[in-house]
């Protein structure tokens, strides 16, 4: 090829590039133009789910298209997250995600997708804390009771989990180590099917989220004995946090957020983002989110990225101490 045919096949490839950049510009502009699927990786009924249900709700009616959850658990949120790694980069499927996105980096000895580059950070939604909640049976009422009772029956109490992995699970792992109990792990498809069980009567205790669980506690169905967060819970003041009944530093806090496939155009994520942190601040929002014990945080996709990065070495960390490891 001559000097003027390689510099012709230059141009060509430069308009092309410019072409393809226009396109997609274009794309990013007319967004959204049809129905916008949010994966959970969960089953239906826990607090991902709830978080995604809520978010969607609110996020349909500002852009003025359907936002349909599509529930996928399995390989504690593994198959979800990856449906969503694998899916066009175009803004029309969204990830609704939790802790376990950043605790399988750590865990899993095997994940086919890099959380931090494979997903398109788009907005941390809420943060939000777990409640150590027993069957009504259980013969307990207090931190130092069920601890007592664990003690002398160990072995023998058993706690569900929305998976191996995830937050609820380690909570347990490290409730263990710090306690000196002996405790039998059951893992579920989400926290949904984990808390129905719950409430059967067929696992003795949780580390619920508030999410899933405050509105069970509250018709009875489930005993609240302690929450994991750093503080009190204000639509439960009256129970302790776990550090302050018995077991000083135990704090294990949880949050839901947004991401979308990597490549997605950055105009999406930054209307995405932006859609989002509306819908956390809308009145009614805030007021849903703190009935169930969520704080909204509405982060811009920088902050989320930072979070997330944070929370893998965090976990990282606990999981060392902890000793977890997947069942």
């Amino acid at each position: 090829m001559n000097a003027r045919s390689k510099g012709w096949a230059l141009v060509a490839h430069c308009c092309g590039l410019l072409s393809l950049a226009t396109v997609l510009d274009a794309g990013a502009q007319g967004y959204p133009n049809r129905a916008i699927r949010m994966v959970v990786p969960f089953a239906p009924g826990g607090g991902t789910d709830t978080n995604a249900r809520i978010v969607s709700q609110k996020l349909s009616e500002q852009l003025g298209v359907p936002v349909v959850v599509d529930n996928r658990p399995g390989a504690g949120s593994m198959l979800g997250t990856e449906i969503v790694v694998r899916a066009a980069p175009d803004g029309y499927t969204l990830l609704n995600v939790s802790p376990e996105l950043t605790i399988n980096p750590s865990l899993q000895p095997k994940i086919p997708y890099d959380a931090l580059k494979d997903l398109a950070p788009v907005s941390q939604t809420v943060s939000s804390q777990y409640v150590l909640s027993t069957h009504p049976s259980v013969p307990v009422k207090s931190l130092k009771e069920f601890i007592a009772l664990a003690k002398a029956r160990p072995g023998l109490l058993n706690y569900g989990s929305s998976g191996v992995g995830s937050a609820n699970h380690l909570a347990g792992v490290l409730f263990q180590g710090m306690t000196g109990t002996k405790l039998v792990h059951i893992p579920f498809k989400g926290a949904g099917p984990a808390t129905i069980a719950l409430m059967g009567g067929e696992i003795d205790f949780m580390f619920s989220s508030t999410t899933a669980a405050v509105a069970q506690i509250k018709l009875g169905r489930l005993r609240a004995i302690a929450v994991t967060g750093p503080q009190r819970f204000s639509e439960m003041p009256d129970i302790p946090t776990v550090s302050e009944a018995g077991v000083p530093g135990f704090v294990i806090t949880g949050w839901f957020g947004v991401l979308a496939p990597a490549g997605t155009p950055r105009e999406i994520i930054n209307k995405l983002g932006a859609e989002i942190v509306k819908v956390v601040q809308h009145p009614a929002v805030r007021e849903r989110f703190a009935s169930l014990g969520t704080v909204p945080v509405g982060s811009s996709p920088e902050e989320f990225a930072a979070f997330l990065r944070a929370e893998i070495e965090k976990w990282s960390r606990v999981v060392k101490a902890s000793g977890a490891r997947p069942d």
